[in-house]
């Protein structure tokens, strides 16, 4: 086949969504909203199937999620904010006004960070645990397989917004963005292909779940272990993918303030790792010392 016929063309690069949402009367639906919403219910389910496992309640995940989540995106959207201030702070502009495009309320229009995620979220579900009864170590090692694929789901969301793509390419899955996106460097030629660095995070992430649940097979990846691969795991994938994207972000010491942080999350995985070495048996339970439940008497 000729490589100027159409369909080689077509099988040369991965066109974007036309659109980004869909309209129902007065609201609209985003898909980046509904691509979060899908990473998050199948965390929960997939959580909640590794708890019962280990005796925790059916759905007393749920309980745990309700705090967890709420935290997690209002910390995703702080640190977006703070790490993208130009975007929402400065002349003509009313970060503060909800019905204005580019408030820092809109979450609708994209602009959420998985580091604020992980810290908001991570507070969130210590203090459940507290509350709960649960061991911390055991919950995160839970948690992990289905969070990191809920972070593949979301990436769908930045496909359908046509946002945080890479650099020019001309790999044949380079990435087709409309003119005028705002990301694309001035005096690009047009036509010029992207690298589609949602696809790779999806692959990444979802390698990921396959190797978390792989490692949980193994009683010695116990007492948050198997949570500090996951950092590891996607801290490692972040700063390649990161390095090559064109959205403009806070540069420290010549570093993308993602890249900082995604080396901050290799850095603790690994010493989650070495402290934890202390422990050779296996954890003995998912509930803290004197907080399991009782057998119901008859």
């Amino acid at each position: 086949m000729p490589l100027n016929h159409p369909a080689a063309q077509l099988l040369a690069s991965i066109p974007s969504p036309s659109v980004s949402g869909i309209e129902l009367g007065p609201i609209t639906l985003h898909f980046y909203a509904l691509c979060i919403l899908a990473g998050i219910v199948l965390a929960v389910l997939l959580t909640n199937r590794r708890l019962v496992q280990r005796g925790v309640p059916q759905w007393q995940v749920l309980d745990i999620a309700i705090l967890a989540v709420p935290m997690a995106i209002v910390g995703a959207r702080i640190y977006h904010v703070i790490s993208h201030h130009e975007d929402y702070f400065g002349p003509g502009r009313n970060p503060w006004n909800p019905f204005q495009p580019g408030s820092v309320w809109a979450i609708w229009e994209g602009g959420i960070a998985i580091f604020g995620a992980l810290l908001g979220g991570t507070l969130g579900v210590w203090i459940m645990c507290r509350r709960m009864g649960l061991r911390f170590t055991a919950l995160v090692d839970a948690i992990a397989p289905g969070l990191i694929l809920a972070q593949a789901c979301g990436r769908f969301g930045n496909w359908f917004n046509q946002e945080l793509f890479g650099r020019p390419t001309t790999l044949p899955w380079g990435l087709e963005i409309d003119p005028g996106n705002p990301a694309i460097p001035p005096g690009t030629p047009p036509g010029t292909l992207f690298h589609p660095t949602f696809l790779y995070e999806v692959v990444w992430n979802t390698l990921g779940c396959l190797v978390l649940l792989w490692l949980t097979r193994k009683a010695y990846f116990q007492w948050g272990r198997v949570f500090a691969c996951y950092l590891i795991w996607y801290g490692a994938g972040r700063v390649v993918w990161e390095s090559i994207r064109l959205d403009p972000s806070l540069v420290f010491l010549g570093l993308r303030t993602n890249v900082w942080a995604a080396l901050g999350a290799v850095a603790l995985g690994v010493v989650i790792l070495l402290v934890q070495a202390r422990h050779r048996e296996p954890e003995p339970s998912p509930f803290a010392p004197g907080r399991e439940p009782q057998p119901a008497q008859a």
